[in-house]
């Protein structure tokens, strides 16, 4: 599997994770140095910091579901990647996306022997402020890519 379709592979199998509800998968997927930066600014380094964060949230709330729209894989090194995305969620229960949990997501994989792990993901609130248009387009991108199977789309784009 060449590094840009393992980290394709990885981003699914992460925001799969959050789509399940399954913290410790989501958390299994970090690096032992990896962190993460919420939607709302809230910063995790290590899969144990993580996991004591998600766990009651992924328990607990009805949290939507995402659909992303891989823009690019850029090989950094040999065993690193940079994965950008744009990611919207569909709350639980709807069919569609809500534009204000739109957001633009990175990825830094790593190569950890034979696997790869997420070495940071920070997911961005979309708020394209005072454009309208920009965040219009987004949506549009994002409603394509639930149509093409939202998560199952992600490895042909």
């Amino acid at each position: 599997m060449s590094a840009d379709q393992a980290t394709r592979a990885l981003y699914r199998k992460l925001l799969q994770a959050w789509n399940d509800r399954d913290a410790a998968a989501m958390c299994a997927l970090l690096a032992p140095n990896g962190s993460m930066v919420g939607f709302d600014g809230s910063n995790f380094s290590g899969p144990d910091t993580l996991l004591k964060h998600l766990k009651p949230i992924l328990d607990t709330l009805p949290t939507p579901t995402y659909v992303a729209s891989v823009r690019e894989v850029r090989e950094l090194g040999p065993d690193t990647t940079m994965l950008r995305a744009a990611a919207g969620m569909v709350p639980r229960g709807k069919a569609n996306i809500n534009p204000a949990l739109n957001a633009l997501q990175v990825m830094v994989a790593s190569r950890v022997g034979d696997d790869w792990r997420v070495a940071h993901f920070q997911t961005t609130p979309a708020a394209f402020y005072e454009r309208p248009e920009q965040s219009d387009a987004l949506s549009l991108e994002l409603r394509a890519a639930l149509q093409a199977g939202g998560l199952s789309a992600i490895g042909g784009v």
